[in-house]
């Protein structure tokens, strides 16, 4: 298995507990501030304290003065006071030296005007705010960062998100350490025979574009080659994958053991992936049998796969039905 790499994650800071908010309040949220934390490195920002707005202080909001207008982040209450100039320039200031920790993931704060990434409201005179915005602090980061996972703290309250937010963060910090500096085809094929199965879970046409990439690689210009990999491999995990995906795998799995299991174990083995087919049982419970079966027979092939342990267990995404 490849090394354990370091995993920065950046996050709102309000939503570690911290009493940065306009009214001097914070919004921890526990998978983030505990369990998330227990296996990242999080990185915090405020980009309303950290761009000189005091504690506490007014609420801002983003709005339109006119129809089809500029939108900017203004006080709530004196419009004429405009931190649209001041929040852009602490983003390129910040987002510089984030992109210098190299992330592998941020959480951003719902709903804020600065850190929010969908469904901001927009203010406009005499009409209802529409939820069509995205904070100037997030905006700014995303479009510097465009593959960068990106999840608000809201949505990884749904068990479905939060599993593949995070198991993007960890998928993307193994793929920057495949094309760390002074990388070699070897590692590009090393690291793509290892993400196969997780790669098929998620997108089996990108999964063969990819191979097809590699297969290739001899002949490419590698800043090429490391372009286009990253993007396909990156937006193959972009896409959830389902259950039936995650049945199509395990059956795959199966063949490997074809020469070691005795008829009881495969039954055994089938009827547990039929019961998680069923939604009789969580993916944890096939996950947990093929991980055995695999240690028992010494597949090294698939105890190096990243399907198998793509993030730690001890975060349970697995566990949900």
């Amino acid at each position: 298995m490849a090394a354990q790499v370091n995993v920065r994650v950046g996050v709102s800071t309000c939503l570690l507990g911290e009493s940065v908010r306009f009214d001097a309040n914070h919004k921890r949220d526990n998978f983030v501030a505990d369990a998330l934390a227990e296996h990242v490195e999080l990185i915090s920002v405020c980009p309303e304290v950290e761009s000189g707005m005091p504690i506490p202080r007014p609420a801002i909001q983003l709005r339109r003065f006119a129809p089809g207008g500029e939108v900017r982040l203004v006080d709530s209450k004196d419009k004429t006071i405009d931190h649209s100039d001041s929040m852009r320039e602490f983003s390129v200031r910040r987002i510089e030296a984030l992109n210098e920790l190299e992330l592998c993931g941020y959480v951003f704060k719902a709903k804020s005007p600065s850190c929010g990434v969908y469904r901001v409201p927009v203010y406009e005179p005499d009409r209802q705010p529409e939820r069509e915005g995205r904070g100037l602090f997030a905006a700014a980061l995303m479009e510097a960062m465009p593959q960068l996972p990106v999840e608000e703290e809201g949505r990884l309250r749904d068990a479905g998100l939060r599993e593949n937010f995070v198991e993007r963060v960890f998928a993307f910090a193994r793929l920057r350490q495949a094309f760390s500096p002074g990388w070699r085809l070897g590692d590009l094929v090393r690291f793509h025979s290892r993400e196969k199965l997780l790669l098929l879970a998620h997108k089996q046409s990108i999964y063969r574009s990819l191979g097809r990439v590699v297969a290739g690689a001899r002949d490419r210009d590698r800043a090429l080659l490391e372009s286009e990999y990253k993007q396909l491999f990156l937006e193959a995990m972009s896409v959830h994958a389902t259950r039936g995906t995650h049945v199509n795998v395990m059956q795959h799995i199966l063949g490997y053991f074809k020469e070691h299991l005795d008829s009881a174990d495969r039954r055994h083995l089938l009827t547990v992936i039929e019961d998680y087919q069923a939604e009789l049982v969580p993916l944890v419970v096939p996950i947990t049998l093929l991980r055995f079966f695999v240690r028992r027979y010494e597949i090294d092939y698939l105890e190096a796969q990243s399907y198998l342990s793509p993030h730690p267990k001890e975060l349970m995404l697995r566990n949900r039905a």
